[in-house]
């Protein structure tokens, strides 16, 4: 017969061997969570020397140095457009031609003004010289000579006036015709034919031949930048190859609507360079203080703030670090702070980094080769 002490003594013994089993459990997963931990890898970039010049890059057009808005001198009726767009043009050439039968009109009644006033300046000729003739034989008064004198001075003044209406009739009729001062290139039609237009209205622009430009639209925060004489870059979209030295001719004193200013950069004369053109101008501005560039896949967002994720090599592991970024370009993110030549930062992958997570960073050309070199070792010594 078993005693109950007995039968106590061995199950405290059971529950002790159980309770000695599962911390011996409890140890193994923790020393297999241990070894199961994982090292991330990561791709990485390291900073470089800190830029102290940053390069613009703004798009525009070819334009001509010289465009002529061309419009009538006189109010009427376009009759005839004899020039389409890209025609090159010459002086004298007529490009659009009005209505100038109203103007036809004008030119023979200022002539009949004109003959009436010339027979008026015969009569009162003939009239002062009987005046004059009576005088000296001291039939008339000396008021009547100059009477006959002062109406011959009124009807010569009247036929001056028509002799200048005749020619201003006559002008306005050559005005009629729309011709061109320069040599150049038909760009811009703003009427056409049956379009009833003022004096002054443009009606065609011409691009006079010579020294091209490019203008460009510089927003306020850049503007500084561009002072006339600045030496520049031009390249073109439809020749990568194409590459001119130009420079800033003239910056304007104010901004349009889409508060940008408009800055002219004049180019070489080249046969390649067509009016129209898509070009874009490089220029370099001076920094306000030195900058550095990441990749936009390297910056993340921690507590609100812009961070980027910093590699320690010796312990294998990565740190967020706040940055100031500058501003944002094409290439990337330009920061202003926060980073320094030398440091390795995440480039890929952010958003899956933690504070003092393990990472395995790809190795340097020199590690690799070194390590290649071991590994051919090893197989020699198998």
């Amino acid at each position: 017969m078993v005693s109950l002490t007995t039968t106590t003594i061995r199950n405290v013994a059971g529950a002790a061997a159980f309770a000695a089993f599962a911390l011996t459990l409890s140890g193994c997963n923790e020393k297999k969570e241990e070894a199961a931990e994982v090292i991330r890898p990561v791709k990485v970039v390291e900073i470089a020397q800190a830029d102290t010049t940053r390069k613009l890059d703004y798009s525009g057009a070819v334009r001509a140095r010289t465009e002529m808005n061309l419009g009538f001198r006189v109010n009427g009726k376009i009759v005839e457009r004899k020039v389409d767009i890209g025609e090159s043009v010459k002086p004298g050439d007529v490009l659009a031609r009005m209505d100038a039968t109203d103007y036809t009109l004008s030119v023979r009644r200022s002539q009949a003004d004109l003959d009436a006033a010339q027979k008026q300046v015969q009569t009162a000729e003939l009239a002062r010289t009987r005046a004059q003739t009576l005088f000296d034989k001291n039939v008339t008064s000396k008021s009547q000579l100059e009477q006959a004198e002062l109406t011959y001075e009124q009807a010569v003044s009247t036929r001056d006036s028509a002799a200048s209406a005749l020619t201003e009739a006559k002008n306005q009729v050559a005005y009629t015709d729309l011709t061109s001062d320069m040599n150049g290139i038909v760009t811009t039609i703003n009427a056409d034919v049956g379009q009833v237009v003022s004096s002054g209205t443009p009606v065609i622009t011409v691009a006079v031949d010579g020294e091209k430009e490019v203008q460009v639209a510089v927003p306020e925060m850049d503007i500084a930048q561009f002072k006339v004489g600045k030496d520049v870059k031009a390249r073109f979209w439809s020749d990568s190859a194409l590459v001119l030295d130009g420079k800033v001719r003239e910056v304007s004193g104010s901004a349009d609507q889409s508060r940008t200013f408009a800055v002219r950069v004049s180019v070489p004369n080249d046969p390649r360079v067509l009016l129209g053109m898509t070009a874009t101008i490089e220029a370099l501005a001076d920094n306000t203080q030195p900058f550095v560039s990441i990749p936009l896949s390297a910056l993340a967002q921690k507590d609100g703030k812009q961070v980027v994720w910093l590699v320690d090599r010796n312990a294998g592991t990565v740190h967020s670090r706040a940055i100031k970024v500058a501003d944002f370009a094409d290439d990337g993110v330009r920061v202003a702070d926060g980073l320094k030549a030398g440091d390795v930062v995440v480039a890929a992958g952010t958003q899956f980094m933690t504070e003092n997570m393990k990472v395995k960073v790809p190795a340097t050309g020199a590690q690799q080769a070194s390590a290649d070199t071991t590994a051919a070792s090893a197989d020699i010594v198998r």
